[in-house]
């Protein structure tokens, strides 16, 4: 199913309403697919081949998606450039990727159930409505330029920060076979996080690496360190073992390694997502501590990680 959608929110606000006319979510009919926004770009190509594996390990439908943001009329007007032709023109070069998106995803893997829609809107606001239906949303972390963008670094990581769904943006290098790592704080904010790891890892047969990173004077002058078993540091073991209880029981067949480092944990995940082929991070969007860390920690991750980087909101 192709749509082209005459919606526009060009106030940049991520959670407004559109202004007049459908959302691209009302015209995709599957509740909780994953949900792979693509504009061209080599990026949009390997977050594409990302979701399309995604889904089927976890028997999803794939939803296509492109959004092409509206020219102001005021410089169109300045330059001489016909509006209604160059939309037309975006319109139809939107229709024609996502279709050759979803050809390629069918052919990866064959029986995938594959939709598509194109909109003309606020990309952010487009992918955020996007993610109140979709199980996953998944971006690649750069796009073509400034019409035919759809993931500059700061869409992909506002995204990541207000959506309802987990977000995965799939940025290059890693070089992968290391398995999937989980960033873990000892507060709720990592449940989420860790329960996406375990069912990630539960799929693909990949080994989970929990990993909870911590500062104190020693880090001062001595840098990152791995604290193993001769050191005191219990209490930080029984918060990564609460934060884990249970899951263990319910993926008996995932082999996790605990990890707990002195450090700086943005240092720290960036590091050791060189070998990983996913690092999984919890985020509490509407705390006000998860606002002040996710600059810090979450967003550092996603623009200086290895690989494919998941965000995931902690439960309301």
């Amino acid at each position: 199913m192709d749509t082209d959608l005459e919606n526009s929110d060009s106030q940049g606000n991520p959670d407004a309403e559109p202004a007049s006319g459908p959302t691209v979510a009302d015209h995709l009919s599957s509740t909780g697919a994953v949900v792979v926004a693509v504009d061209g770009s080599e990026h949009a190509e390997e977050a594409l081949a990302w979701a399309a594996e995604h889904a089927t390990l976890h028997h999803r439908p794939l939803a296509v998606v492109s959004v092409w943001e509206p020219v102001p009329s005021m410089w169109l007007d300045t330059t001489g450039i016909n509006h209604t032709v160059l939309y037309a023109e975006l319109a139809s070069a939107g229709a024609d990727r996502v279709e050759a998106a979803a050809e390629k995803a069918r052919s990866l893997h064959p029986g995938l159930s594959v939709e598509t829609a194109v909109a003309r809107g606020d990309v952010r606001g487009e992918l955020l409505r996007l993610s109140q239906h979709a199980s996953l949303l998944v971006l690649g972390s750069r796009g073509r330029g400034p019409l035919r963008s759809l993931l500059l670094g700061s869409v992909s990581a506002a995204v990541a920060r207000h959506a309802h769904s987990p977000v995965v943006v799939v940025r290059p290098g890693g070089k992968g076979g290391g398995g999937i790592l989980v960033g873990v704080d000892g507060t709720e904010r990592s449940m989420g996080a860790v329960t996406a790891a375990y069912e990630q890892a539960a799929a693909t047969g990949q080994r989970l690496t929990v990993l909870h990173c911590f500062w104190d004077a020693r880090v001062a002058y001595a840098g990152a360190m791995v604290v193993d078993e001769t050191d005191d540091a219990a209490d930080v073991r029984a918060l990564v073992a609460e934060t884990t209880a249970g899951l263990a029981e319910k993926h008996p067949d995932v082999q996790v390694e605990v990890r707990i480092v002195r450090g700086l944990a943005d240092q720290v995940l960036v590091a050791e997502s060189k070998d990983r082929d996913l690092v999984v991070l919890g985020y509490h969007r509407q705390h006000a501590l998860g606002e002040a860390l996710f600059p810090s920690v979450v967003t550092s991750v996603l623009e200086h990680a290895h690989g494919a980087v998941m965000v995931v909101p902690a439960r309301d």
